[in-house]
């Protein structure tokens, strides 16, 4: 970690990047040398307070995890409910895979910094990376059918 001494901000080494990428779960399922590939080849993007670094709807290319500070999730006509997504969130996991639109709107609660992850680089990676990409298949497929494993059960619940 390195401090910049004109804004007193911190700018992450790569092998600091690689150390937060392997906090998200998802991410953490590619291996060490991915993710190296992937902090090599990602954007770090900076916010100010109240920024926004994506709205509902706008086309997504990529995802970010969150480095420093936070984003407010807002997702229109949702319930009043509060989602916040800090140092080491991944936002945007879908869209690092298919190209989808935002469900939500993201915006900086303080001074914040993400690493960009584009769909592009991802995808590289994992065709470059089969075992990880194999291991992320098998997450989502397990991911999926407890998901359909836990609708069923709310369903019978429901109409029992």
């Amino acid at each position: 970690m390195i401090r910049d001494g004109s804004s007193n901000r911190v700018c992450m080494s790569i092998d600091d990047d690689v150390v937060l990428l392997e906090r998200v779960q998802t991410l953490r399922l590619l291996g060490a040398e991915a993710l190296r590939v992937l902090a090599i080849g990602a954007e770090q993007q900076q916010f100010a307070s109240g920024s926004i670094l994506f709205r509902a709807g706008d086309e997504a290319d990529g995802g970010y995890v969150v480095q420093e500070g936070g984003f407010r999730i807002h997702v229109p006509n949702g319930r009043d409910r509060k989602v916040v997504a800090e140092r080491g969130t991944l936002i945007g996991e879908l869209a690092l895979i298919v190209p989808i639109s935002r469900p939500a709107t993201a915006i900086a609660r303080e001074y914040s910094m993400v690493i960009r992850i584009s769909r592009t680089l991802f995808l590289r990676v994992l065709d470059s990376y089969p075992a990880a990409a194999q291991r992320l298949r098998d997450e989502f497929a397990n991911r999926t059918r407890k998901t359909t494993s836990d609708i069923l059960m709310a369903s019978a619940k429901l109409s029992g």
